[in-house]
């Protein structure tokens, strides 16, 4: 309940949330749902979830070969990259001119970092 709690509160409350089987994350989603007018719809579809689960997969194939991160923070700066890279790459996050620029012109826009050409 704790999770969802604060994830509700970064995020906004959601319409609908897709998760499995599990009991515990069903029991905390009937508790904020208790205290509502409007329910969040909850869809424990085996499918739905695996859509979300497979998204860590490419993230996995990229740090294996790392074998460890040395700090948390060398670890969230090269997950905050490899994530970015991934939304630029499914077109989740557009900048302008974008259309012009390969895939690393753009990571290294929003990076901060010019490249030299």
């Amino acid at each position: 309940k704790r999770f969802f709690d604060k994830a509700m509160g970064a995020n906004g409350d959601p319409d609908k949330v897709a998760m499995d089987k599990s009991g515990a994350n069903e029991a905390a989603i009937d508790a904020i749902n208790a205290g509502r007018d409007v329910p969040i719809l909850v869809r424990q579809v085996k499918y739905l979830n695996n859509i979300v689960e497979q998204d860590h997969r490419a993230i996995k194939r990229v740090t294996r070969p790392m074998l460890n991160f040395k700090s948390f923070r060398s670890a969230g700066s090269v997950l905050a990259g490899i994530e970015l890279m991934h939304m630029i790459r499914k077109g989740q996050f557009a900048i302008d001119g974008a259309d012009a620029m390969s895939f690393a012109d753009q990571f290294s826009v929003l990076a901060g970092i010019v490249r030299p050409v």
